[in-house]
């Protein structure tokens, strides 16, 4: 065990005496640092040498004062000698040590003064001799004292992660596999682990026990460890008597992690490498939040390709807990920090709360959340102890600290995760004790390891989650379930998930993680708090009528929201997915927040809410359905056509070459064709359109003929009936949709970076492919209301999404956008309304036409859109919005969020069937617009 700070205190008060009066390098500097490490209950001998010879940068030969390899390199100096030469002395040696060898830390003295560089963090730190006791904590490295901050992705996990995988792959290599190989990599993670942070004692135990007490060959290395991880198991009275004396100076670990007797494993020379290169990191700088998921990438080579990319980054799961509980429990001790009583209790129902996250993966989660909780049970312990703090006894100190791992459960349907997760959550609560160390002064280390976090190997969606924690003693469920699309799921996962959610109707189009939401309600009580993070599909499109109203009857209240953002991690290669956060619970919440994001790459704002319905706007709990009609007086809206044609009938430049060169007399029946990238990227494409052809041309013409026949075979060979049945009208589209005069186009998918979807006048001789929608007989007004800010809003709260673009539904999106309807509006009144619309629209058209050889694409990129169109728009959307205030809106609107609240609101009152009113006058149409 590392010497208490107390102790360690102490003895630097009475070292700075004795050394007061030291001037002499010479003379005494070898036994300066003797007693120096004596400060810290460390024998020098053990870790450090004197006069190490390495080659200077020059070539010359050099002697280092004192070396510790990997820890700290000093050179001492008579007093009142320059520090800064001796600093640049000390790090000239550098060239001539190993690059494993390398220090992280400098320390340079003249007796009278000590100077301390760390390398790592380029923090340095001097002081005169006397105030060494006031700068003890500096050099708890020597002591086996750690303080780290932690970053996301920190490089030290990616190596320690790579240097394993390698191990990992030599034993499998030679036959070491599956379970037995994954039980044995945790094992070495532990002892790892263990052995830079004090658990084993002295710091490098292990390391030395494999370099000094097993073959260079690795031929003894497998039985040496069998021994070892035995004896690990096993409390000192139950070990041999005659016992190894370096290996019964390692403690007794316990908590099952060594008590499964593993078949023999081997190692060559090789292995033993590079088990000792993994020795050669510092795995006390190992953070338990990212490593698990890194490590969880050894047992896949295809994860492993990106190392880094498969952790939950901190930031990202503090979105979740936060709103969840951290944010609650820190306001609590805030109100009742400085009452004794209370705080007390406050103390107690920290060490009684309950966390479970039934997708836990590699343990991300439980690991900050026990970190979080952890932190806030010490700014208690120090509110409540400060005085006495420095006089507890480790036992005391022990007694004090009430929160543990075992508040802490999972569910983990991979048996290497689970593994992973269950030791991660140990390693968290040692970092944690060495922090709680460092404040009372006296080491605390938790072993035996008597507690652990309940991590159940199984699959969540067959499993009772009652049966690992029973629901009346859950406090918080979250978690971040498997981010699956019903075309992505397996045979098994869609098994495994129409066994939870068959009795709801309409299930076969939900994402897989709606499966754990319908859990989460059978299993929660009222005194519950949930929160998932999901794929915002569930909140957008046609998923939302099926999960939500399943949940509504249930009792479920959402209590705060993320919108959709980003959910990545900054490692390099990330795909990013679109997601959002749902807390909730089955009673009404006492307020409500919504987190909404401007970019969904950026930070989020907070705002407060009266309810959160499943669109995550602050509006009530209306769910759209699929209509074929729309609510109000908008014109219809469709697909364009569908070929079905295997290729023969859509034609780039190059195919109509071809058909002209054969057939010169084909050209009347070749069209401009277009879909959603023709239409807004601006790309030639054609097609054969051969609905009004003529029989005998279809027979006469070569070019054509070859294609009808081509169509004919393929879908007579078709394994769906409908196709084989089209076979008997092969010139034609399989689906015909084409408007006879001139038509609206927008694409069906559009990026989430418009402002607006990209809406196009087409003229009819235009045929409309189905991978766009058509508007037939539309007016310039509907044009501008479609084209308008009000109708995006629309967009971007009820439309479902391909990854973050907008994938446009005409049966939840536009047939049940509530239209603005002006039959109730003074006839003079709406007539001016109605053609400022117009007007607006025009002059969106007319800016757009300023630019002929820009596409639609570039027109409407966010950073290049012109000025003179985001002018237009910006009329047209105020247009727009006077019109929608004569229905009961505003002026002007501070947000999507309250345009969509004031929406579902006239949705409501449309579907009411409200009274139709007057009729309105026949607009001027696309058709007259084009004419003109």
């Amino acid at each position: 065990m590392p010497l208490s700070w107390n102790e360690i205190r102490a003895n630097a008060i009475a070292f700075s005496k004795e050394w007061a009066t030291e001037s002499s390098e010479d003379a005494e500097a070898k036994t300066f640092w003797d007693e120096f490490f004596r400060v810290f209950g460390v024998p020098r001998r053990r870790v450090a040498v004197y006069e190490k010879l390495v080659a200077k940068a020059e070539g010359k030969a050099g002697f280092i004062d004192l070396f510790w390899p990997k820890v700290m390199i000093a050179e001492h100096k008579s007093k009142g000698k320059n520090l800064d030469r001796a600093f640049t002395q000390a790090i000239d040696y550098f060239p001539g040590l190993e690059p494993a060898d390398y220090p992280q830390y400098v320390v340079v003295s003249d007796f009278a003064r000590i100077r301390l560089t760390n390398l790592e963090t380029d923090e340095e730190l001097e002081f005169p001799l006397q105030d060494l006791h006031k700068n003890v904590h500096a050099f708890g490295f020597i002591a086996g004292y750690q303080s780290r901050n932690f970053k996301e992705q920190d490089p030290v996990n990616i190596r320690a992660a790579q240097r394993l995988a390698e191990l990992h792959d030599a034993l499998a290599e030679v036959g070491y596999e599956t379970h037995e190989l994954e039980v044995y990599l945790v094992r070495l993670l532990f002892s790892l682990f263990a052995d830079d942070t004090g658990i084993f004692m002295p710091r490098g135990v292990f390391e030395d026990f494999i370099g000094s007490r097993t073959s260079e060959d690795g031929s003894d290395l497998a039985a040496k460890l069998a021994e070892l991880f035995y004896n690990l198991n096993r409390s000192p009275e139950k070990r041999l008597k005659n016992l190894d004396e370096q290996i019964a100076a390692f403690p007794y670990i316990n908590g099952k992690l060594f008590e499964e007797v593993l078949p023999p494993a081997s190692f060559d020379r090789a292995m033993r490498d590079k088990l000792l290169a993994c020795c050669d990191l510092d795995w006390g700088a190992i953070s338990p939040a990212i490593f698990g998921s890194l490590f969880q990438g050894i047992m896949d080579k295809k994860m492993r390709r990106n190392l880094g990319a498969h952790y939950t980054s901190e930031s990202n799961i503090l979105k979740v807990i936060g709103p969840l509980f951290m944010d609650d429990l820190k306001a609590e001790f805030e109100r009742v920090k400085t009452q004794s009583s209370k705080l007390k209790a406050f103390h107690e129902k920290l060490a009684s709360l309950n966390f479970f996250d039934p997708a836990c993966g590699c343990g991300n989660f439980l690991v900050i959340s026990y970190r979080e909780i952890r932190l806030l049970e010490l700014e208690v312990i120090k509110k409540l102890y400060a005085k006495d703090m420095q006089q507890l006894s480790m036992d005391v100190v022990d007694q004090y600290v009430k929160v543990n791992v075992d508040q802490f459960h999972g569910i983990e349907i991979e048996e290497w995760p689970a593994q992973i997760a269950r030791v991660a959550m140990w390693l968290i609560d040692h970092q944690m004790n060495i922090l709680v160390g460092q404040v009372f002064g006296q080491a605390l280390v938790r072993i035996p390891l008597v507690k652990s976090a309940n991590i159940v190997h199984g699959n969540a969606l067959h499993l009772d989650w009652n049966s690992v924690l029973p629901a009346t003693n859950c406090h918080y469920l979250f978690g971040n379930p498997p981010f699956l699309g019903k075309k992505e799921q397996s045979k098994e996962q869609k098994a495994d998930f129409e066994s939870v959610m068959s009795h709801i109707k309409g299930s076969g189009v939900l994402d897989f993680v709606s499966a754990w939401y319908v859990k989460a309600v059978q299993y929660a009580t009222p005194s519950t708090e949930c929160a998932f993070v999901s794929t915002n599909s569930i909140t957008q499109g046609e998923q939302v009528g099926v999960l939500w109203s399943w949940l509504l009857s249930k009792g479920v209240h959402i209590r705060f929201a993320h919108r959709t953002f980003r959910w990545s991690n900054e490692a390099k290669g990330v795909a990013a997915v679109h997601c959002v956060i749902i807390g909730f619970a089955l009673r009404a919440p006492t307020s409500r927040v919504i987190y909404d994001y401007v970019d969904v790459s950026g930070n989020p704002h907070a705002i407060h809410a009266t309810n959160i319905s499943p669109y995550l706007i602050d509006g009530a709990n209306i769910l759209l359905t699929n209509r074929r009609e729309h609510i109000g007086g908008a014109p219809k809206v469709s697909y364009g056509s569908f070929a079905l044609d295997d290729g023969c009938y859509t034609l780039d430049e190059e195919a109509v070459s071809d058909i002209l060169a054969e057939s010169p007399e084909a050209n009347k029946y070749i069209r401009p064709f277009i879909g959603g990238k023709e239409l807004i990227k601006k790309i030639e494409r054609y097609c054969l359109w051969l609905k009004d052809a003529a029989p005998k041309d279809i027979s006469k013409l070569s070019a054509i003929r070859k294609r009808v026949e081509k169509v004919k075979e393929w879908r007579e060979k078709s394994d769906r009936e409908t196709t084989r049945k089209l076979a008997s009208t092969p010139a034609l589209f399989a689906e015909i949709r084409q408007p006879a005069g001139p038509y609206l186009a927008f694409p069906t998918v559009s990026s989430e970076r418009r402002h607006y979807i990209p809406i196009a006048m087409v003229d009819q001789n235009t045929i409309a492919s189905n991978q766009i929608y058509v508007v037939p007989n539309a007016t310039l007004y509907d044009m501008g209301i479609l084209m308008s800010g009000m109708h995006m809003a629309w967009v971007r709260s009820v439309c479902g999404r391909m990854k973050s673009d907008y994938r446009y539904s005409s049966s939840i999106v536009y047939n049940n956008f509530p239209w603005a309807d002006l039959s109730d509006v003074e006839v003079k009144r709406a007539e001016k309304l109605r053609l400022a619309i117009e007007i607006a629209t025009h002059a969106v058209l007319d800016a757009r036409s300023a630019f002929p050889d820009l596409s639609l694409s570039d027109l409407y990129d966010p950073l290049a859109m012109p000025s003179a169109l985001v002018k237009a728009h910006q009329v047209l959307d105020r247009a727009v919005d006077a019109v929608y205030a004569e229905q009961g809106g505003k002026k002007t609107w501070s947000s999507d969020a309250e345009r969509v609240a004031f929406l579902f609101d006239l949705y409501q009152k449309q579907v009411n069937l409200l009274p139709a009113g007057v009729p309105r006058k026949k607009p001027k149409t696309v058709e007259t617009m084009i004419e003109a």
